[in-house]
């Protein structure tokens, strides 16, 4: 796994009315510090990559449907520099992932239902400044392939 990255299951606590699941929680440690709470809605068989950020690291979970999360280390200091690490998020398999500042990063709806993403970022969004640097999703130094493998 790429240094600094974590990811975290989430337990789900099930009765007959439904189920409840915390999604991150301060003690945890997760984040450095609490900067804004974004949510997004991605159709079906797009591909939003790749972008990195320089002060800020982002807490991704996937609320509705299923998403591939592809991360890259760019960080040239890191141990696991030019390492990419997948992630399988969404409704099917509820966890976590935390993207460290210098990671790139960037995902793909899987199946036919939209996806739904909620984030969380240790710095605020500035318009004026923003602290996003972009990356095409198809970069031959990050040389990944999208496509799903029929196995």
């Amino acid at each position: 796994m790429i240094e600094g990255v974590k990811e975290k299951n989430l337990n789900r606590h099930h009765d007959d009315r439904g189920w409840f699941s915390e999604i991150v929680r301060d003690d945890e440690k997760l984040l450095s510090r609490f900067g804004q709470a974004s949510i997004t809605k991605t159709y079906s068989g797009v591909i939003k990559a790749f972008h990195w950020h320089k002060k800020q690291d982002d807490l991704w979970f996937c609320v509705s449907g299923n998403i591939q999360v592809v991360l890259y280390d760019r960080r040239p200091r890191s141990k696991t520099k030019g390492e990419t690490s997948v992630f399988f998020l969404g409704e099917d398999n509820p966890k976590i992932v935390l993207i460290p500042k210098g990671v790139a990063h960037g995902y793909r709806v899987l199946g036919t239902k939209p996806a739904i993403l909620v984030y969380f970022t240790t710095k605020s969004y500035n318009p004026n400044v923003p602290d996003e640097e972009r990356i095409p999703f198809d970069d031959k130094k990050i040389n990944f392939n999208w496509q799903t493998k029929n196995r």
